[in-house]
Order: structure tokens, then C-alpha cells, then sequence
């Protein structure tokens, strides 16, 4: 695990009460927790990309924990991750982040999770949007809970820096109706039903 050298963070929080003319019975939280770090290996082709594997370990856990905390304990339903790489970085710079260790302290630090965790990367100057996708997280197919949640930083990131964001919910989209595997149906045993 390797602690990167981070600019800032950014932490968003939205509660739905109300939506489509209707209001919800549960508000809906929806959170994310992004960190603005330092590239180490912008404005070069490196081969071995191990230290941001280690970086993603430790922000899986670091930024998870934040999000735990600004969602005041409700239990997590969804969850998603997604990188933002600076022009003078790659798109794998973001892959080795988010892909080999991240997911584990991240599950760790919401209560578990079966479901791949879905997710987007894209390379951008500051102020880049990313639309990182959600889902169910012990189930992939629960179709109540296909969302994302847009991203976006106004300074960030620099060209030399990447943005890695964790997203979470308490709940599925508000007033799902269109059928498929519900909560009550999951299994929780293969990460998909």
C-alpha cells in the first residue's frame, strides 16, 4: 500500500426526497469521494505500473472510509469507481489505480460487497466530466439500481495529476418500475443474482 501525495479532496453528498412528481418514502443518498493526486509517472512511458496498484489499495480504503462517514452510517446499496488522468498521464495510469487492489479495502471499509464495481476512466484537462456507473453491490442484475453519478471538478486535474472518485448510494434510482430482479430476490452467493 502506498500513500499517494494528494492535492485535495473532494467530497459531494446529494439527498433525493422528492422526484417525477412524487415523493420518495426513503430520501436516497448519493455520495461521492474524490481525490486530486499527483501523477508519478506523468510525461513518461513507464513499464511497470506497481506503485499506482498500491496507491489504488490505499485510496480504496481512505476514500471509502470518508464516504462511510458522510453517509452518517445509512447502509450502502450501490457503489462505483472511476478515474479522471491528466494530459500528461495514460489511460492505464487510471486502470492500474482502479482495477488490481482498490476493491478490496473498499469493500472492507462499506460492509462487503459480491458485485464487480463498475466503472469509467478517461483522460481530460481540468474540469473534465466522468459519469461513473452504479450498481447493486451484491448483485449486478438488480435493475432498480443501474445509475451513475456525474463527476466533475472544476481545477481538476492538472496534467500531471489524476482524479479518482468512489461513489456510493443508500438506494436504488427513485420510483423504480421496470421489473427485473428486485432486492428481496437476491441471493448474494455469485456477485450477479
Amino acid at each position: 500500500m502506498k500513500k499517494p501525495e494528494i492535492r485535495k479532496v473532494v467530497t459531494h453528498v446529494e439527498e433525493i426526497r422528492y422526484e417525477g412528481f412524487k415523493a420518495l418514502e426513503k430520501s436516497i443518498k448519493r455520495c461521492y469521494v474524490a481525490a486530486i493526486i499527483k501523477n508519478p509517472f506523468a510525461g513518461r512511458y513507464v513499464e511497470d505500473l506497481g506503485e499506482l496498484t498500491e496507491v489504488g489499495e490505499y485510496l480504496g480504503g481512505y476514500l471509502s472510509e470518508i464516504a462511510v462517514k458522510v453517509l452518517e452510517g445509512d447502509p450502502i446499496h450501490n457503489y462505483g469507481k472511476g478515474a479522471i488522468i491528466g494530459l500528461d498521464g495514460e489511460l492505464e495510469h487510471g486502470a492500474a489505480i482502479l482495477h488490481p487492489k482498490l476493491g478490496k479495502p473498499m469493500r472492507a471499509a462499506i460492509g462487503g460487497g459480491k458485485a464487480i464495481i463498475p466503472s469509467a476512466k478517461k483522460a481530460g484537462p481540468a474540469g473534465t466530466t466522468l459519469d461513473v456507473p452504479l450498481h447493486y453491490k451484491d448483485a449486478a442484475f438488480v435493475r432498480t439500481h443501474y445509475d451513475a453519478i456525474e463527476i466533475r471538478i472544476p481545477d481538476a486535474p492538472m496534467p500531471d495529476e489524476i482524479v479518482v472518485a468512489l461513489a456510493f448510494t443508500t438506494g436504488g434510482r427513485p420510483h423504480p418500475r421496470i421489473g427485473g430482479l428486485q432486492l428481496s430476490e437476491v441471493k448474494g452467493e455469485d456477485g450477479l443474482r
